[in-house]
């Protein structure tokens, strides 16, 4: 009995000097991970303040982007069981991707290129994942990466050069709805002359809000609903014509309103007009959703259980 008592006590200060070499290490990775938040919060201040900006005076219709990270931190915090039960496995190659997130960031600010330098921010963030986690882990936050690129708006020449193209065809497209149904009209580029008005189709009503908006709800539609990639990935393409067509929708309806009544093309009508299109757009993607992911993706466990 002596024996076996002696033979024990030496494995108390062993195990005291594991425990603290553990919250050495432990503190050591907070330390880092501190150090590492407070030099991204002072580089991408003034970017990150500019884009909050952007948001909240809805420039470009991006009012949206404003949900994004949040959204994307709380898909990440639901995997997060996912994400932590594979090891983390550092990857050298992550310090690439963190030195082209330092060139993009430095090529937008000598260009004055928010888009650029915004994006930066995001593949920074990757790029940190990656050297410290790994491949394996760093995979499983594939989609929060990719929601968090929506919250970015367009630069002003894609956009530009997106708009006018929509605009042309919304324009053209209501037209002919209006005539085949025998109303009174005659467009010239994308002005609408009915015969008690005019209306003038905006880079506001050219549907690109819409479409991006749409975008990211069938992003998180195939996240929630769909299972397989190619079900999300069909969601997301079907996701701009059905943008498109409830747009022309829109304008169609608003020559018919304002051959009645003028108001009814500005103002609270043409407001709650945008807002009701939307609406409808997110229900119609929706039942895209579950027609995919019935089609597609087969029945779920569960079902099949049953």
């Amino acid at each position: 009995m002596g024996i076996a008592t002696d033979a024990g006590f030496p494995a108390e200060p062993a195990l005291q000097s594991e425990n603290s070499d553990l919250r050495r290490t432990e503190l050591r990775i907070w330390l880092a991970i501190g150090v590492i938040t407070a030099l991204v919060i002072a580089i991408y201040a003034g970017a990150f303040g500019a884009l909050a900006r952007d948001w909240w005076t809805d420039n470009q219709g991006a009012s949206y982007g404003m949900l994004i990270p949040p959204l994307a931190i709380y898909i990440a915090w639901i995997g997060r069981e996912r994400t932590f039960s594979i090891p983390a496995r550092p990857d050298a190659r992550g310090l690439g991707v963190i030195f082209l997130s330092c060139l993009m960031f430095l090529v937008g600010k000598l260009g004055a290129e928010y888009f650029i330098t915004r994006l930066s921010l995001v593949i920074l963030l990757g790029g940190l994942a990656l050297t410290f986690w790994g491949w394996a882990r760093s995979r499983t936050l594939g989609f929060p990466f990719l929601l968090l690129l929506t919250m970015i708006p367009l630069p002003m020449l894609v956009y530009s050069r997106i708009t006018l193209p929509l605009q042309l065809f919304s324009s053209e497209a209501s037209t002919a709805i209006v005539q085949f149904l025998g109303g009174s009209i005659y467009r010239d580029g994308n002005v609408l002359y009915l015969p008690h008005t005019t209306l003038g189709v905006a880079e506001a009503c050219s549907g690109l809000h819409s479409l991006e908006s749409l975008i990211v709800a069938a992003l998180l539609l195939g996240f929630t609903m769909c299972t397989r990639m190619i079900s999300r990935v069909l969601l997301v393409l079907l996701a701009a014509p059905m943008a498109i067509a409830v747009n022309v929708a829109r304008v169609t309806g608003t020559v018919f309103l304002a051959d009645i009544n003028t108001d009814y093309a500005e103002g609270f009508y043409h407001a709650f007009a945008g807002w009701f299109v939307f609406l409808i757009g997110f229900g119609c993607t929706y039942v895209v959703a579950v027609i995919l992911h019935r089609w597609l993706d087969g029945p779920s466990k569960q079902e099949a259980a049953q």
